[in-house]
């Protein structure tokens, strides 16, 4: 492990799965999805439960809080409850996912908590350290026996001195190169302060909204984009695709932006004040995921609404 504090702009791969490279932060991702399934389950299970007295459970109301809160701030744009049980999904999905990553990046071990790893560009230098070990030895053994038939006993006890000498450095050389070659991994790293997750949850939200304006519009949608009435229009089209597009990048960066930067601010205070002074950074770490999870959530609703609404509604 490092003197200093870990930060790395990537995510780092810690294993393999049929060849396929697993990240910490896919790793990460992977903890998010199962917790939220589970608890899906469970509030599924619990829906129709009663105690005693015929209440439903904590769990339950906990559980009936958060979909109706999300339901409201859904219904709270669309202003229209059949839309808002189609965007319902998406918008819930995308807000309690990323949470759940941003506030999961603040626990205790994660960052903190890896492996030790020694990567390929490393172990190749050891097999030809290797490598020239043995043609050392075999040259000495050579140089020996020649000196063995031509020197006296006290000459082959300097050879034989010599060789072990010889021995001993390459052995502190190898393992030198094999100590410089390991890193220190991570075994955790928060999903969204990955720019491949941010630009996959962007993609998925620009896909979405183009697939809802499809739907609601069918062919008409697509006049936005292509719209030949008059050169102006036929511009304005275009630009209207490029920003469409550049949707993706936008969203990314700043949820990837803001997340990565808390991540690596509290690495530095926690560096060099480990007690009390990252205790106000957590609370504002804790404060700034949720607003990353509300913007994020709130963009893509707007724009889910925006598209289901032709240009005479606008």
């Amino acid at each position: 492990m490092s003197a200093g504090p870990h930060i790395s702009i990537s995510a780092e791969t810690i294993s393999y799965f049929a060849n396929i490279p697993i990240s910490n932060s896919i790793l990460t991702s992977l903890i998010v999805s199962a917790i939220l399934i589970l608890f899906a389950l469970i509030a599924k299970k619990k829906l129709n439960t009663r105690d005693v007295f015929g209440r439903p459970g904590a769990f339950q109301n906990f559980s009936e809080m958060i979909v109706e809160m999300l339901y409201e701030f859904t219904n709270s744009v669309t202003h229209n409850s059949k839309k808002t049980k189609v965007f319902l999904p998406f918008i819930a999905s995308f807000f309690l996912w990323i949470l759940l990553n941003n506030w999961l990046g603040l626990l205790p071990g994660v960052g903190t908590i890896g492996l030790t790893h020694e990567p390929k560009e490393a172990r190749l230098p050891s097999i030809e350290a290797k490598a020239s070990e043995v043609e050392l030895a075999v040259e000495m053994i050579e140089t020996t026996d020649y000196v063995e038939t031509l020197e006296v006993v006290g000459d082959e006890a300097h050879t034989e001195e010599a060789v072990t000498a010889g021995e001993t450095h390459a052995e502190e050389a190898a393992a030198g190169e094999k100590a410089h070659g390991k890193t220190f991994i991570p075994l955790f790293r928060a999903g969204t302060a990955d720019l491949n997750t941010a630009i996959a949850l962007a993609a998925i939200s620009v896909f979405v909204t183009q697939f809802l304006g499809f739907k609601y519009l069918k062919f008409g949608y697509f006049k936005k984009f292509f719209n030949f009435s008059s050169p102006i229009m036929f511009f304005v089209g275009i630009l209207e695709l490029v920003l469409e597009l550049a949707k993706i990048m936008s969203f990314a960066f700043r949820l990837f932006g803001n997340v990565f930067a808390g991540e690596v601010l509290l690495a530095v205070i926690l560096f060099l004040m480990p007690v009390i002074a990252p205790m106000p950074f957590y609370g504002l770490e804790i404060f700034v995921g949720f607003i990353q999870a509300l913007v994020f959530s709130m963009l893509s609703l707007v724009f889910f609404n925006m598209a289901t609404i032709s240009h005479e509604e606008h």
